[in-house]
């Protein structure tokens, strides 16, 4: 009897809606070709790995112009059905192509057809001569008696990346112990947690009633699948009722997954998981290749317990998922912003939904979506009203700086604050939302401000006398004469982190200054080393963007100032005035989180403003109830459902015309109740030398718009105008830039 011919249906990394047909590669047993196998392609002229979504016996394809795949990389599944089925759900959701989700489910490793195994790297551990050894002997070697502190308490060895993350730059203190006979590599394979060392579950700070609560309803709600909205002031204890539900969904021998907004903030919280569970793993993209996949397998195989890692964690896939967290959860980072545009937000709760467990959703400052989506019933909403312990909430007060004298944006009556604070033995936390020196340099005959000439916008100038474009990272030195005029004479106008550190440093000269933002802690271990100097109280005056803002504990702070509250109030993005609203509340939660009193100092040039007079007076919670209610009446998210279509291109014409194009396209399809607005230039239209125009998409409901992409998308690349455009689709965009 004939065999039937066995066709490959392959998931192919390309930015075309549909997945691709082949046939097996010679001499291979069918029955290794499971759905989630990878596979090595041609495609066109290149070489790339797909991976295999289905098998079928026959293809719309004719044999003869099929091309067979040049070779199996695995002989079972690397990727679990379940996982498979999130990325359909996804590519249909968020209407990208399958090939480029598939790429978001693998480490890079896994993408380029390395095989899916732990490498091996170092586990160090101290010798019986270095355990005995007196540190003493290393008292002129700092870094070496650090190492040996550490594998004291580590007795059982530390893995290679979790000594580098432990102590960044440690790679000379390893030879030097070495050397002396004090330490020995037990090798290992790299795992994000050892399968032979237990995970210890310590006990956790007592709760009090309201946190107490809020971890028995997660507690009681593991085995199925609820979504609940953790709403707690600044300081009020979330992340200890994360640990006590993770502690529970750990000991009924399930996984935690843990999503922090930042990576910045990774550190910080994967110091309290570990006090808590001992082996924790981390996902971040400030780990390497080899390091990332180690977790990747650990998380897949269900080695790794309790896992914390930023957005691309969504993406783990978890043997017995127990408990998923999204810490922030307001927190605009979570959506990815090029490429496959999702939110990491929304697919926990969406996975959540398919493993029948449950998610938390963490913040002080809800996004409207999540209070909505509360008041609807479908998430559960926890509160936490009052800080942990005795600590009482930061009085706020708007300071009117119109007409007052100003020092580098700091007005006489923030010094003032700011003076007798540190007098007190207090610590002080500056806020400016723009890195650099300046926001402008400017001519001061012409005045002329240099500008990007790949973007439509200013230059940022940096105190090592170079122009940034914080858009598209052009660069280039301070130039001699200004272009318009010729003129020598350069002004630098307006504030950023840095021109505000250097007066603040000569203003406090014995304080100790410390800026928190992309520049200071763009070298590994910066961030730490930042952060214990602040808490061992070396630096008592913290000036930063909103890296400060979210998940840090200073509990010496007890003054914050917001140099500048009016950034939000008057911008053409319909959710300026939520970000605003959620920075400032965030900022603010860094003051009087211990035993002393905290305040918090707004300056602002619109004291009247009736959003900032709503915030102070009455609270974020009550901000958000009239902003909800305003969205409503507008027909705005969460009341209704929104997709961007973006197009750039070099020339000016190219994006209109193409989006024109689309429109009648949509127009065409006839779908009641979607709205098309546009097309029309982006705020910004030209960025990295490129044209930029949108085309927005506005239903009532969820389920026509998504219809109407369906239909309509696969077509959009056989318009003629496609072809001297860049286009994307964004579902659920929290920009309109």
């Amino acid at each position: 009897m004939k065999r039937a011919p066995l066709y490959l249906k392959v998931a192919v990394p390309s930015p075309l809606y549909r997945d691709f047909d082949y046939l097996p590669p010679a001499d291979t047993d069918a029955a290794l070709f499971q759905p989630g196998v990878r596979l090595k392609l041609p495609f066109g002229r290149r070489e790339v790995v797909g991976v295999l979504l289905e098998t079928a016996v026959r293809s719309e394809v004719p044999a003869a112009k099929l091309k067979a795949a040049r070779k199996l990389l695995d002989v079972a599944p690397v990727l679990p059905q379940e996982m498979l089925a999130l990325a359909r759900w996804a590519a249909d959701y968020y209407r990208h192509p399958i090939g480029e989700v598939m790429q978001a489910l693998m480490p890079v490793s896994l993408r380029q057809g390395k095989a899916a195994v732990l490498p091996a790297v170092p586990r160090w551990q101290l010798t019986q001569a270095g355990l005995a050894g007196d540190p003493a002997e290393l008292k002129r070697a700092p870094k070496q008696r650090a190492l040996h502190a550490l594998l004291q308490r580590h007795p059982e060895g530390l893995a290679g990346p979790r000594l580098t993350e432990e102590l960044p730059q440690a790679a000379a203190a390893v030879k030097a112990l070495l050397k002396r006979g004090w330490l020995e590599d037990a090798v290992r394979h790299a795992q994000a947690l050892e399968a032979d060392i237990p995970l210890p579950v310590m006990e956790g700070a007592p709760l009090n009633a309201a946190q107490q609560a809020a971890a028995n309803a997660v507690t009681a709600a593991l085995g199925g699948y609820q979504a609940f909205l953790l709403d707690g002031v600044t300081g009020s204890g979330k992340t200890e009722v994360y640990l006590a539900a993770i502690a529970a969904a750990v000991a009924g021998g399930r996984q935690a997954l843990a999503l922090l907004p930042e990576i910045n903030l990774t550190p910080q919280t994967l110091a309290r998981f570990r006090a808590r569970f001992g082996e924790v793993a981390a996902y971040h993209s400030g780990l390497n290749d080899g390091e990332r996949l180690a977790t990747w397998l650990a998380a897949r195989d269900g080695r790794a317990r309790v896992i914390v890692g930023t957005r691309s964690a969504a993406w783990l896939p978890l043997r017995s998922p127990g408990l998923i967290v999204v810490d922030e959860e307001h927190d605009a980072s979570f959506k990815q912003q090029e490429g496959f545009r999702y939110s990491a937000r929304d697919l926990a709760v969406v996975r959540a939904q398919r493993a029948s467990i449950p998610v938390i959703l963490g913040t002080a400052t809800p996004s409207l979506e999540s209070l909505h989506n509360a008041a609807q019933g479908r998430y559960t909403r926890l509160e936490l009203p009052e800080r942990a312990g005795s600590a009482r909430h930061p009085s706020l007060r708007l300071l009117d700086i119109r007409s007052r004298p100003l020092v580098e944006g700091l007005s006489d009556l923030l010094l003032d604050a700011v003076k007798r604070h540190l007098g007190a033995g207090g610590q002080v936390l500056l806020f400016l939302n723009r890195r650099g020196y300046a926001p402008t340099l400017m001519c001061h005959d012409c005045g002329t401000p240099e500008a990007c000439k790949r973007c439509d916008a200013r230059m940022t100038l940096h105190g090592d006398r170079r122009l940034v474009c914080h858009h598209c990272g052009a660069e280039r030195p301070i130039p001699r004469q200004c272009s318009h005029c010729g003129s020598e004479s350069f002004g630098a106008f307006g504030q950023g982190t840095e021109r505000v550190e250097q007066a603040l440093t000569e203003l406090f000269p014995d304080a100790g200054v410390a800026r928190v933002d992309r520049d200071s802690t763009r070298r590994k271990g910066s961030m730490e080393q930042i952060l214990d100097e602040v808490q061992r109280g070396e630096r008592r005056l913290l000036v930063g963007t909103q890296m400060l803002a979210k998940g840090h504990d200073f509990p010496n702070v007890t003054l914050v100032g917001v140099l500048d509250a009016d950034q939000g109030l008057f911008s053409a993005d319909f959710r300026a005035s939520e970000r605003m609203a959620q920075l400032i509340t965030q900022v603010a939660g860094r003051a009087g989180r211990a035993e002393r009193p905290g305040e918090v100092l707004i300056q602002t040039h619109q004291p009247q403003h009736p959003l900032l007079q709503h915030l102070v007076r009455e609270g974020y919670g009550s901000f958000a109830a009239a902003a909800l209610d305003e969205r409503r009446l507008a027909a705005l998210p969460p009341y209704a459902a929104f997709a961007l279509l973006r197009a750039e291109a070099p020339a000016q014409a190219a994006p209109t015309a193409f989006l024109e194009a689309a429109r009648e396209l949509f127009a065409g399809r006839r779908a009641p109740g979607v709205q098309l607005l546009g097309p029309a230039p982006a705020p910004m239209e030209r960025r990295a030398g490129r044209y930029r125009a949108h085309l927005l998409l506005q239903a009532s409901q969820r389920a026509p718009l998504q219809k109407l992409l369906a239909a309509a998308l696969p077509e959009l690349d056989q318009l003629k105008s496609a072809r001297r455009v860049r286009w994307s689709v964004d579902v659920d965009p929290i920009s309109l830039d």
